[in-house]
């Protein structure tokens, strides 16, 4: 670019800034999983309700996981001694028979990586069910909790699924009172909410940290200040994380170098890192807080040029690839 278009002003896109350190900020989030559980359990209130217990896995299935996860936790370990003994990467993955970014993804924690579950643990699939809760809960919070009158009800207002699957969604509505009652040391009768809120993972976390304020919800507050207030760790990557997203997309470059030196003398090797990589492009980051142009309509144009690429792999030529790029614009 320097050499194509000499007088012509970098600009970073500010898309990717942020892009960047939504991965920063989830990796050290990954690497403190059970502080993120933690938080979630001690959330058993929301307003006046209690929130329905997940599903359960079988045996079978909790077994085969926790098998899997002392496997993963045996090539962690590996990796870094076989590191430590110098070898190199693409030693280390052929020699344990894994990926090249698996090692590189192990070799850059300290501590060993949780997997991060699905975001949709715990929810059912659609069902025809799904209609049918709200007057459930309700019935349920008000007393009424037989199955199989509650199942005769919905089945006169329309509901064609079977006995067992009500069964099975009343036996949770029980299961959550027992778990919360033995866990508050109550005997009160305390209503249920199925709000179906996912469960608090890294990812989960670093979205509610850089989304706007005013965009978050009361439950999402509370657990961002939780982490804040119970894990000093946690609460320095998530002032740093927040810092930096005000400065870009407030645009205020007058705070950007007050930035930089508290990441690089932070105690968080990846922010440091992510810092000396804002530093290498200094005035290209600097322009992008001082401008409104940015180079995101070129990044654009650019993946779409490669998805139609990509899309005609192995199958026109040049010349074709051209006329359709053209005709696409």
């Amino acid at each position: 670019m320097t050499k194509g278009a000499p007088k012509a002003t970098q600009v970073a896109d500010r898309f990717h800034l942020l892009k960047n350190l939504a991965e920063v900020l989830e990796r050290i989030l990954a690497m403190h999983t059970k502080q993120l559980k933690a938080v979630e359990s001690a959330q058993v209130l929301v307003s006046d309700k209690i929130q329905i217990a997940p599903v359960v896995p079988r045996p079978k299935i909790q077994e085969q996981s926790a098998q899997r996860k002392e496997r993963r936790f045996a090539n962690y370990e590996q990796v870094h001694n076989l590191r430590q003994q110098g070898w190199e990467i693409e030693e280390i993955a052929r020699h344990l028979g894994m990926g090249k970014r698996t090692v590189y993804r192990y070799l850059s924690h300290s501590q060993f990586p949780e997997w991060q579950p699905r975001h949709d643990r715990g929810q059912s699939k659609h069902s025809q069910l799904d209609g049918y809760k709200p007057y459930l809960l309700e019935q349920w919070n008000d007393g009424q909790q037989n199955t199989k009158q509650l199942f005769e009800e919905i089945q006169q207002q329309g509901y064609q699924g079977s006995y067992q699957t009500v069964a099975r969604y009343t036996h949770r509505l029980r299961q959550t009172q027992h778990q919360y009652r033995a866990q508050l040391g109550v005997q009160l009768q305390l209503p249920i909410s199925d709000s179906q809120q996912p469960p608090l993972t890294a990812r989960r976390a670093t979205w509610m940290v850089m989304r706007r304020a005013d965009r978050r919800t009361a439950t999402e507050q509370l657990l961002i200040a939780d982490l804040k207030q119970q894990h000093p760790d946690l609460a320095a990557a998530i002032e740093l994380a927040q810092s930096f997203t005000k400065l870009v997309r407030e645009r205020l470059p007058q705070q950007l170098d007050a930035w930089l030196e508290q990441a690089m003398s932070s105690s968080m090797g990846l922010f440091q890192r992510f810092a000396e990589g804002l530093k290498e492009d200094y005035a290209a980051v600097k322009a992008s807080l001082m401008t409104s142009i940015s180079n995101g309509p070129v990044e654009g144009q650019i993946n779409r040029l490669k998805l139609l690429k990509r899309q005609m792999y192995g199958r026109a030529s040049f010349d074709l690839l051209n006329r359709r790029f053209i005709l696409t614009s």
